[in-house]
């Protein structure tokens, strides 16, 4: 029985790259890297219909991240205006006109 060989994404990804630029067609790419043009056909369709999912993820993180700036700039909006309010009660509490016993 014949081990299986075990390709990283990273190589899977430069070899269909390399066909889909044209820089190498499958035959060539078959030839030089000892792979079946089936496996190759198989990586290249993968490829291309996951491809989408790539800028969908993009997309929701950049989204997401603008959710979370805008939710923390509410917070600060609103801590801000507590600290404020904060600082004028203490003011009127410490005056002296509002002191009792005098």
């Amino acid at each position: 029985m014949v081990a299986r060989r075990k390709f990283t994404p990273e190589f899977k990804a430069r070899v269909v790259l390399e066909m889909l630029t044209e820089q190498k067609s499958a035959a060539q790419a078959s030839r030089e890297y000892g792979i079946k043009d089936s496996v190759l056909s198989r990586w290249k369709q993968e490829f291309i219909e996951r491809s989408p999912q790539l800028f969908e993820a993009a997309g929701s993180n950049y989204d997401d991240s603008e959710q979370r700036i805008a939710e923390l700039e509410r917070m600060i909006g609103r801590l801000a205006m507590e600290l404020e309010m904060a600082k004028k009660v203490s003011r009127f509490l410490t005056s002296p006109t509002n002191k009792s016993g005098s």
